[in-house]
């Protein structure tokens, strides 16, 4: 199995409870600074927060959907997809809006998550580019994917 590229934020951790804990530190943040920073980004040329937040809503719906595939079809073949351009494609989200898109969804797939067995975390299905992965290597996926962005909140946070 191919190593899971954001494993370096999950090491040594708990990928499920990361699944819980990022979101609500992600959320504290947000809704407890002044709107207008919702606008701001976090270095030069990079995502504002309103748009990290729609790319964490984003990301969690390819996590739904490739979860819930992985369990219930076999030969699942993942749909790889280009974060900039379903970016372009996203109308005006209000920041707020995506953050609760992307903690309504949360607690749902770490609900399913939770639940899983032994056998159902080591269910295989493909990627295209990561080859035959399992579950399980896709929970690490997610928590690592949304901890790379943290700091990015957390940056803005600060002002």
């Amino acid at each position: 199995m191919n190593p899971q590229p954001y494993a370096k934020y999950v090491d040594g951790l708990d990928p499920l409870r990361c699944l819980e804990d990022t979101p609500a530190r992600i959320e504290s943040l947000v809704r407890g600074w002044p709107r207008q920073r919702d606008e701001q980004t976090y270095a030069p040329g990079k995502w504002t927060a309103r748009q990290i937040l729609v790319h964490l809503a984003q990301i969690e719906m390819v996590f739904n959907i490739r979860l819930r595939f992985a369990l219930a079809a076999d030969d699942y073949v993942v749909q790889p997809f280009e974060q900039d351009d379903w970016m372009k494609n996203e109308p005006p989200v209000a920041a707020l809006e995506a953050l609760d898109a992307y903690v309504a969804m949360r607690r749902m797939n770490v609900r399913l998550c939770r639940a899983l067995t032994a056998q159902q975390r080591t269910r295989l299905f493909t990627h295209p580019e990561f080859g035959r992965i399992d579950v399980g290597w896709l929970i690490g996926w997610c928590a690592g994917h949304e901890r790379n962005h943290l700091p990015q909140i957390e940056t803005i946070a600060k002002g």
